[in-house]
């Protein structure tokens, strides 16, 4: 699942870069996404983090959904599925400006416990309510259209 094709925009760094997971699975209602809170706000988001050069950018949005959303097993994407843009909190508290990546994943089986699990809640939602329940508007566009 390496990916070798570079889906930043010209000019953008890995600092400037986040990748995500659009955690989802097919319910009698249609798709449904995998949504987490954040950590200090408890916002609805995707799984979410920095690129991991050696995983690849695939490799690093199924490791951020096993962190923060406790999926054990997905299948992942190829190709991302569109970007957004974010503002990242960074531990010093200084705002970051960055660039979200998504990358769908089928979620195939959920753990009961995983490593961020007291610090986040998981939900699943029907896309249509996932994209009105995320802050950013080009995410709640992604969320619709998948």
């Amino acid at each position: 699942m390496a990916i070798t094709a570079d889906a930043k925009p010209r000019g953008q760094t890995a600092r400037d870069t986040q990748i995500a997971a659009l955690c989802w699975r097919e319910a009698p209602c249609g798709r449904e996404g995998l949504l987490v809170t954040s950590r200090g706000g408890g916002r609805w988001i995707l799984p979410k983090g920095w690129p991991i050069a050696r995983l690849g950018e695939a490799g690093a949005a199924l490791r951020e959904a096993w962190e923060e959303a406790g999926v054990r097993i997905a299948l992942a994407a190829p190709r991302p599925l569109g970007d957004y843009p974010a503002v990242k909190r960074l531990k010093s508290g200084e705002p970051r400006a960055v660039r979200v990546i998504v990358y769908p994943a089928r979620v195939l089986s959920l753990a009961e416990d995983w490593p961020e699990a007291h610090q986040r809640q998981r939900r699943w939602f029907a896309l249509r309510d996932a994209a009105g329940v995320v802050t950013e508007p080009e995410l709640a566009e992604l969320l619709a259209r998948f």
